[in-house]
């Protein structure tokens, strides 16, 4: 197997991870440790976690005696608020779940959180931080979901300012 050297020549070379809650993103830290420990010992990853913006509008469901009207309503202020407090929570406990998994594994890890959309949100944070490699897990779509939805880790091969790493679980 051959052997990565992020650190050579003296110069602190920056790791970063991409995770989301899924299972993949976390084979992928796993993955990180388990193969690049000696080279993280130099420098501190980055584990990194992009929020999704909240919507304006939500859409509330009728009962069946109800009308059966389609009406789009305007959430309270109040409502969004409650939401992007939940998910604030949800992204801070899974960065804190990843550092926790890192720290029994000896490797020092700094988390950071961006509100945004996934890929472009990466992409920024690599070019804002100077990281030198990117990782991240392939989500594992079939072709015709990956062709709809798209997909974060090609949009990040293709327009990270870095070298990416995709972590595909067996």
């Amino acid at each position: 197997m051959a052997e990565v050297v992020l650190g050579y020549g003296g110069a602190e070379k920056k790791v970063m991870l991409a995770i989301d809650e899924s299972e993949y993103s976390y084979y992928a830290l796993t993955w990180v440790l388990d193969n690049l420990k000696e080279s993280l010992n130099k420098s501190p990853l980055v584990i990194f976690m992009a929020q999704l913006p909240t919507k304006n509008a939500y859409t509330f469901a009728a009962s069946l005696g109800s009308a059966r009207m389609y009406c789009p309503v305007s959430a309270t202020q109040e409502f969004n608020n409650s939401v992007k407090e939940n998910q604030n929570k949800l992204t801070l406990a899974l960065l804190e779940k990843a550092k926790e998994i890192c720290a029994s594994r000896g490797v020092n890890a700094e988390t950071l959180t961006e509100v945004g959309d996934p890929q472009t949100a990466i992409c920024n944070a690599v070019e804002k931080l100077n990281i030198n490699l990117l990782i991240l897990g392939e989500r594992g779509l079939g072709k015709i979901k990956r062709a709809i939805l798209g997909s974060v880790s090609n949009y990040c091969v293709q327009n990270a300012k870095c070298p990416v790493l995709v972590v595909k679980k067996p």
